[in-house]
């Protein structure tokens, strides 16, 4: 029984040490002598969590995508102001086309007009050509010369081309040759000049 007793004690003491040492950890950690969690950590074999370097790498992932984001959208407004500029210079050159366009209607219809203002010339001037071949034919020869010589080479020429014409319809001899004798004879130079024309023109 005094055996037992003195287990006892020995048991109780021992606890109470322990109580007192375990008191004194707490009491350590509590001040900050000791730092039982960080200890108890690494007997447990758990990594340590670094939250800030897991926070600044989606920062520099989103940085990098904004940043090829910004270029891809500033090359789209590039190639956009590209084609607009093209758009431009294109609408420019039609612009000038449909301007080359015009002048040229307008240079086309100013010289139709012209042509036809030569044409209608041409026509009274042929009438005028009968008229005065039918003058001359009715004429004395001498007075037709006469006349004659104070007009232009050409309207002479056109005048007794006329006359042959005029002849060779109604089916009698042309008197240009004798005209162009008395001619000769008032003004020989002018004359062989003027037959000259006529067998070239």
């Amino acid at each position: 029984m005094r055996n037992i007793s003195n287990r006892a004690k020995i048991l109780y003491l021992v606890l109470l040490i322990i109580f007192i040492s375990g008191f004194g950890l707490f009491w350590m950690d509590y001040i900050g002598l000791l730092d039982l969690y960080s200890y108890v950590n690494r007997f447990r074999g758990e990594p340590v969590l670094v939250t800030e370097a897991r926070d600044d790498e989606p920062s520099l992932v989103e940085r990098e995508e904004f940043e090829k984001e910004k270029q891809k959208l500033t090359e789209r407004i590039e190639d956009l102001d590209k084609r607009e500029a093209l758009i431009a210079e294109k609408e420019k050159e039609m612009d000038s086309r449909k301007d080359k366009l015009e002048e040229m209607r307008k240079g086309l219809d100013l010289e139709k007009k012209k042509l036809e203002q030569e044409k209608s010339q041409y026509s009274g001037y042929r009438r005028n050509v009968k008229v005065l071949a039918n003058k001359m034919v009715n004429m004395p020869p001498e007075s037709s010369v006469e006349i004659m010589l104070n007009w232009e080479d050409p309207l002479i020429i056109d005048v007794l081309r006329q006359m042959d014409a005029d002849a060779q319809t109604a089916g009698r001899v042309s008197i240009t040759p004798y005209l162009m004798k008395i001619m000769s004879d008032k003004k020989s130079e002018r004359a062989s000049r003027i037959m000259y024309l006529m067998t070239q023109i």
